[in-house]
C-alpha cells in the first residue's frame, strides 16, 4: 500500500468509519447502472450512504481503526452501506431492495464495533423504525 492514492483512500475510509454506527457489506455484482442508482437512492433516503472500495483497503482501514477485519465477508465484489443514526432504516432499505432484486446479496457487516452476519442484518432490518418505536412509547 505504498502509493499515495491508496493512502488517501484508506484515510477516507477511516473517516467514513468514524462517523457511523454501522456498516453493511453487500454484493451488488450483476446490477445494472439503473439498478445501482436505485439502490443508492434508497440507501440515501434512509439517511445513509453507499460507497464502493477495494476489499484490501477496507481491511487495512478496519485494522487501523481497531475494528474486526471482516475477513469472511470481504471476499469478492463488495459495496459498503455506511448507516447514519438510524441503523434499522439502512438495513431495511438494503433488505427491501434485495427482495425486489435477486442480484443483491447481503454479506454482513459491523455494528457498534462488532461483526454481524447476513442473518443478523436481516433481523435488524425487521425491527421497527426509530419513529415507529417513539410513537409506540
Amino acid at each position: 500500500m505504498p502509493n499515495q492514492k491508496n493512502q488517501e483512500t484508506v484515510s477516507s475510509i477511516k473517516e467514513d468509519l468514524s462517523g457511523v454506527s454501522a456498516v453493511w457489506v453487500v454484493d451488488a455484482c450483476g446490477l445494472t447502472v439503473k439498478e445501482m442508482q436505485a439502490l443508492r437512492h434508497a440507501v440515501r433516503e434512509s439517511g445513509s450512504v453507499m460507497k464502493v472500495y477495494k476489499n484490501t483497503l477496507m481491511r487495512i482501514a478496519l485494522e487501523e481503526s481497531e475494528l474486526p477485519t471482516l475477513d469472511d465477508v470481504l471476499e469478492g465484489p463488495s459495496a459498503f452501506v455506511f448507516a447514519g443514526a438510524d441503523v434499522a432504516a439502512a438495513a431495511k432499505a438494503v433488505k427491501n431492495f434485495a427482495k425486489e432484486n435477486q442480484k443483491l446479496e447481503i454479506k454482513g457487516g459491523l455494528m457498534e464495533g462488532k461483526a454481524v452476519n447476513a442473518a443478523e442484518v436481516e433481523a435488524i432490518a425487521s425491527l421497527p423504525s426509530r419513529e415507529q418505536l417513539m410513537a409506540q412509547i
